[in-house]
């Protein structure tokens, strides 16, 4: 089985570093999950491909409030944003 890098972009480990210490566990935790599979939705990885941002389909990982959004390039998955669910997906526009 194929084992996937998960890497974060500055933006999101600056976002990541906002978070309080359980927050941030749990992100972490749940990010770490994607190295087994980033595309099938199963219990604790709430996924969703929201939309296409350019080429590349963007992936949504649904973390309590927060998501993190991310995208997949061969054998990586690379994390783009943490954010709030408040802040929705207004970033994208």
């Amino acid at each position: 089985m194929t084992k996937y890098r998960v890497l974060l972009s500055r933006t999101a480990v600056a976002q990541l570093d906002l978070l309080n210490p359980k927050q941030k566990n749990r992100v972490k935790s749940s990010l770490e999950q994607l190295e087994d599979d980033p595309f099938r939705r199963r219990s604790g990885a709430d996924i969703k491909r929201p939309l296409t941002h350019g080429e590349l389909p963007l992936y949504r990982l649904r973390i309590g409030d927060h998501r993190a959004i991310y995208f997949v390039i061969e054998h990586e998955v690379r994390a783009t944003e943490i954010i709030h669910r408040s802040r929705g997906y207004k970033w994208l526009e």
